[in-house]
Formats: structure tokens, sequence, C-alpha cells
């Protein structure tokens, strides 16, 4: 016989995990960092990013968030085969969610009011840190026959330095890259809080490329890059924006980018997120029993 759910379980860990993606860089993030002040030759440049890799350092340490931007929750949700979520699980995964938001704590700037006042911000702040709501879960399968739930933490630098917008492919994987690599370019240059990680999709609707884009952060892995991952990064790299706009060779530590399915069309749509400094914030976390 299955054990009765455990609620209180799943809560706790939830927020913890919350916690962790706020205050917390992988250690393959950290390794990457590494590489780059390594490798930087701008005296400015190499400055900043031992600074960030040490303020990181610091956060993970007194588990308090990576940026005054504490970001919107983002949450990836991995079932096996033979795995169950009830509608009980996604209670406590949002009860999760707000005690994370209150323990780490997330800056209180969700909006209050009805439609309207919530876009044009009459409403007034929720003083709740847990008023900030999460972005809708996306669903997908995995191998294991496990429940895994992956938390981001988005900030709104990268939202307004993204876009996600058709690209006429001319049938050449170069054109599309061409493409991908000028809107990154202007995207990381005007984001600021450089030196950034590329999170791209490619998939056939506005909605998949992005939702693609979000899993592009969940899988990818600063040590392994593909060609075109590469290519994208090294590009970038060569404007010479550098860490916090003050050139150099680290404009982007990596890029991330996944390619879902393709139909037959004259377009492709493209999702470039500039990531920031501190981006992806994430956690992971197994909620099987």
């Amino acid at each position: 016989m299955n054990q009765p759910f455990d609620y209180a379980r799943t809560v706790a860990l939830v927020s913890q995990t919350l916690v962790s993606a706020g205050s917390t860089f992988r250690e393959d993030k950290k390794e990457a960092y590494r590489r780059a002040i390594a490798a930087e030759s701008n005296a400015q440049a190499k400055w900043v990013l031992e600074t960030i890799l040490e303020n990181a350092q610091a956060a993970e340490k007194n588990l308090s968030p990576l940026c005054d931007d504490t970001g919107i929750p983002h949450l990836v949700l991995e079932i096996g085969p033979d795995a169950a979520v009830t509608g009980r699980m996604l209670d406590a995964i949002r009860e999760g969610v707000a005690q994370g938001l209150r323990a780490l704590p997330g800056r209180p700037m969700g909006i209050q009011g009805n439609d309207g006042q919530r876009i044009d911000q009459s409403g007034g702040l929720n003083p709740d840190s847990a008023g900030v709501e999460p972005a809708p879960i996306l669903i997908r399968r995995c191998e294991e026959n496990r429940v895994r739930l992956h938390i981001l933490m988005f900030g709104g630098g990268p939202a307004i330095r993204a876009k996600t917008y058709r690209v006429f492919h001319k049938h050449s994987t170069q054109a599309v890259l061409d493409e991908i690599v000028q809107w990154a370019t202007e995207g990381v240059a005007m984001l600021g809080c450089s030196p950034c990680t590329l999170a791209v999709g490619i998939g056939r609707s506005h909605f998949e490329a992005a939702s693609l884009m979000l899993q592009a952060q969940v899988d990818g892995q600063y040590g392994v890059q593909s060609d075109m991952e590469q290519e994208i990064t090294r590009r970038v790299n060569q404007a010479n924006i550098g860490p916090l706009g003050l050139h150099g060779d680290t404009s982007v530590l990596a890029t991330f980018l996944k390619v879902g399915p393709q139909r037959a069309s004259g377009v492709r749509i493209v999702c470039v997120r500039p990531a920031c400094c501190f981006e992806p914030r994430i956690a992971t976390v197994d909620l099987t029993e």
C-alpha cells in the first residue's frame, strides 16, 4: 500500500530549495567563473568577476539573496513514467514556494488589485514576500521513476532585454545563429549586469520557444557546450562588452541552447534571454516519497 502523502515534508523541501535557488551558485557555475577569472586579460573585468564570485560565496554561506532583485519563481516539474502528482502535491509545492519567498526573503514586489490595477501598478505593493506569485508550472517527463522539481528565480533585467520573435531561416542554420548572436549582443550590451549566460529556445510557437528557453537553463552545463553553443558564446564575447560593460574578454560565460521539434515553414520561433551574472538561479529537489 502506498504511504499517505507527506504534505509538510514537501512544503519544507520546496521552501529550502527556493532559498537555495535564490542564494547559491551551482558548482559548475563557480568553476565557470574561476575559468573566466584566470583567462580575463582586462584588470577591471577580472576584478568584477572576482567580486561576483565572492558575493556568491557570501550569499551561500549566509543563505541570503544573490541580488536585490530576488526574482520570480519559475518551476519545472519532472515526472517519471509511473510516478504520480496529485492536486495535494501541487498545493504543497505552492505553499513551499510561498514559505521559501518569506524565508529568503524575496523582495515584496507583487502588485495588488484587479487586472487594470495590476497593469498600471495603481493597486499598491503586497507587503508579503509570498505575494510574488510563481509562474505557471512547466511539466515534462523524465526517464527515472521520480518526481523532481527545478526552481529558477527570474530577474526583471533579463526579461526586459530578452526577445522572442520569428527568424527567417533561409534553409540555413547559420542564418538562425547569426540572428541569435545579433539579439544576444544587443541584449548583453543593454543589460549591464554581465557576464551573462545566454538561454536560447528554438521552437514552433512563442510559447514553445519560451518553454525551451526555460528548459535550456535546467539542462545546461557550463562545462559541456555544443558546437552551436560555443559559437554563440565566442561571437558575443568578441563584441568586447565585458563584465558590467567595462569591456574585456568575458561578456558571456556560456550559452544554453535547446532546439525543439520544428515544422516545414520559412520561420523558426526563437527566444533569447540574456540571463544576468547571477542567473540561472536554480536549485533542484526530489519530491519522491
